[in-house]
């Protein structure tokens, strides 16, 4: 398995000039740093994890997590030192709350980590990744006392946080859940105002026991009595694993047990529990009946950070394919000398695969810090008393959202696959490691909402936004740059594919608009193609961008601007034109998916 390399040239490029790091940083909200210093600090975390978490990537594969009778949980002997340097380094804290510890960086920041983390050990940055989305979850809606108590060691890492959702009979049905919440005057008394006794158990709860922190906050959804069915219903409760003392410090441990963990594909590394909670002391994170909305807190902070993971996993994919290809001798390619052998890189196949690769890291890294950036602006628009430009910016995160989830791990599935196609028989073989991205990346599409949940919300929700005026909007501007491309020597083709992906997401866009309230299952069939067209076209358009700044020489040496402007050229000339293709699928209604029974679908 190859060393990892953080892309810091590439993060620096696309936050200057993609996401416009500039503009975020000379807001009010945010100019208390500059861009300077936060690609400094970058280089340090890229650096960390270069040295510190890569290398614990390959036992978290094949040593894993181990679950105890007891219900304890350890992890692999190289786990707990590298987490504890990163408790030590805080670069966790970095976009939260000052008041907690935080430095209050903006969000893009945040990613920036997020990338080499989980790029260094995708199983071990879960950890971390579950404790923000906790942390954002206690910090807009818990208690004065709740931030006081658990947030400063949240931050830090000394403690984690975990989204308690899933059971075994609800699934994805997050509405059908049973976990049940009494109040409990005499837990009260022990251990303060407002306590409740939790009981049920939840599944696939990532992280939801480990023993590289010294202790865990579950936020946990459960129905007070009397509760209406359904999501209505869902309160949000804040159950430690050890109880906290008035002073802050560790109590006794509370009746919140793992009686396993699941056997995965992939990220070995991550314990993935079945929790049981009996009668366990727990406390109203917001309000009664207010818990599915204040989990969606950490949930749109989550999905934003799985799109992240599709990138992160191919990138390191990239590398280890990269590499292996400059190594292997096979074959001799066209024009060298007869009689010797090549590096596989010399081959046409071999460098479609890699350009392949390149391109879509290219796209995502777009995508995802785009999407970031939105979120930063909505914040600083919000701080500033704008609400308009607060509207519009949260309006355009909230579209990207679904797309950075859903396009990001989709294709972090072929292009993790392509990498083992690049290492032929051996990418099959465990001992290259490279097999070890494909399996860790299959999760990355099914968690924190399937993908088809993202397709749905992205129909149901976020197109009906303004009747469609946010993705027209953005078409818009893309249709501007397509014609700016035109006038680029050499990306003329780029933009009248870009056009033709622009003109086909128009008419899909006002097919589904139109189709949303009269067949609501043809709305809903077409759902990820359209994701896949709208996605795949909104890539296109954030790398013109980016092959508009590279081609007027900003952002890096010659070789490196060149090198961008050939990877967005191969991406609107090659890729893009998929998206056109899609838009049949998106047309169609919903008839022939239903025009089979069950048991013609089983051949019987």
């Amino acid at each position: 398995m190859s060393d990892y390399s953080p892309p810091l040239s590439d993060i620096r490029f696309v936050m200057d000039h993609v996401a416009d790091l500039e503009s975020i940083v000379g807001t009010d909200r945010f100019g208390h740093v500059d861009a300077e210093t936060i690609h400094d600090v970058l280089a340090e975390v890229g650096r960390f994890m270069a040295e510190v978490v890569a290398p614990t990537n390959r036992d978290g594969d094949t040593i894993g997590a181990t679950w105890h009778p007891d219900g304890s949980v350890t992890l692999p002997d190289s786990f707990k030192p590298a987490y504890h340097k990163w408790v030590e380094s805080g670069f966790g804290a970095m976009p939260f709350d000052p008041d907690y510890g935080g430095a209050g960086f903006p969000w893009i920041t945040a990613i920036g980590v997020q990338e080499m983390l989980t790029s260094a050990n995708m199983a071990f940055s879960l950890c971390p990744l579950l404790t923000q989305g906790a942390i954002d979850a206690i910090h807009a809606h818990g208690s004065d006392d709740q931030r006081a108590t658990y947030l400063p060691k949240m931050l830090t890492g000394e403690w984690t946080g975990t989204m308690n959702l899933t059971e075994p009979h609800a699934g994805s049905d997050v509405g059908a859940v049973t976990t049940k919440a009494v109040a409990a005057a005499d837990a009260s008394e022990r251990w303060g105002e407002g306590a409740w006794r939790i009981t049920g158990q939840k599944i696939f709860i990532t992280w939801g026991e480990h023993d590289v922190a010294d202790n865990i906050l579950h936020l946990v959804l459960a129905r007070t009595p009397g509760s209406p069915p359904g999501t209505k219903g869902i309160s949000m409760f804040l159950v430690p694993k050890f109880l906290v003392e008035a002073d802050g410090s560790i109590g006794e441990r509370n009746t919140a047990t793992c009686v396993s963990i699941e056997h995965k594909l992939g990220i070995h590394g991550s314990p993935t529990c079945v929790m049981s909670f009996e009668d366990a002391i727990g406390w109203l994170v917001g309000g009664e009946h207010e818990g599915m909305r204040n989990m969606f807190t950490m949930m749109n902070n989550a999905r934003l950070s799985v799109g992240l993971q599709g990138l992160s996993i191919t990138e390191r994919a990239y590398q280890q394919s990269l590499q292996y290809s400059l190594d292997r001798q096979q074959g001799r390619a066209v024009g060298a000398p007869a009689g010797t052998s090549s590096p596989i890189i010399d081959h046409p196949d071999v460098r479609r695969m890699l350009m392949t690769q390149r391109a879509w890291i290219d796209a995502m890294r777009c995508l995802v810090y785009s999407n970031a950036g939105a979120l930063d602006r909505a914040d600083a628009a919000r701080a500033a008393g704008d609400a308009e430009e607060a509207r519009s910016w949260q309006e355009l995160a909230d579209l990207l959202i679904p797309l950075s989830k859903s396009l990001s791990t989709d294709v972090a599935d072929e292009m993790t696959s392509i990498a083992v196609q690049v290492h032929g028989g051996m990418g099959y073989v465990e001992e290259t490691g490279v097999a070890q991205h494909y399996r860790d990346a299959r999760i990355a599409p099914i968690y924190e909402g399937t993908n088809g949940i993202q397709a749905a919300d992205l129909v149901g929700r976020k197109l009906g936004m303004r009747s469609g005026g946010v993705v027209v909007d953005l078409l818009d501007e893309f249709e501007g740059r397509a014609k700016q491309l035109h006038d680029i020597d050499g990306l003329g083709a780029f933009g009248e594919r870009l056009t033709e992906a622009v003109e086909a997401a128009r008419t899909a866009t006002s097919h589904l608009v139109a189709t949303a309230s009269s067949d609501p299952r043809s709305l809903l069939g077409a759902s990820v193609p359209y994701l896949r067209l709208l996605g795949t076209t909104v890539c296109g358009g954030l790398l013109a961008k980016a092959a508009l700044a590279a081609s007027n020489g900003v952002g890096g040496d010659a070789g490196f601007l060149a090198a961008k402007v050939v990877s967005a050229k191969f991406f609107g000339e090659q890729i893009l034109p998929t998206a056109v293709g899609l838009l049949p699928a998106v047309l169609a209604p919903a008839d022939d998916l239903y025009a089979l029974s069950a048991d013609q679908l089983a051949g019987t």
